[in-house]
């Protein structure tokens, strides 16, 4: 089972300022529509190549359009050993910034 945050639960730990490890999965084109502040951008499709980048002992929260692409990102990598957590719904219930 892959833990799970909602978009508001995310929204308040960022406004509380704690320091979080977001990754957007998302395609090129969607994130240059706007991405949550201080994300990583790493495209679904090239993570599982991009391991190295990631450090089994850190929290990542990722996140996509609506959750789904996200949620098999979690599965992939929980299933590798990585401490992960999807953000429901996506950016598409993401009501906070984007830069």
């Amino acid at each position: 089972m892959v833990k799970e945050i909602t978009t508001a639960e995310l929204q308040e730990k960022l406004e509380k300022g704690e320091k979080l490890e977001l990754i957007d999965v998302r395609e090129d084109e969607e994130v240059a529509a706007g991405m949550i502040p201080g994300a990583k951008h790493i495209k679904m499709g090239e993570i599982p190549m991009r391991l190295d980048e990631l450090d089994q002992d850190t929290e990542y929260i990722f996140i996509c359009r609506s959750g789904g692409r996200s949620e098999n990102v979690c599965y992939f990598l929980h299933d590798h050993g990585y401490n992960v957590v999807n953000m429901v719904g996506g950016m598409m219930k993401w009501t906070g910034k984007v830069e």
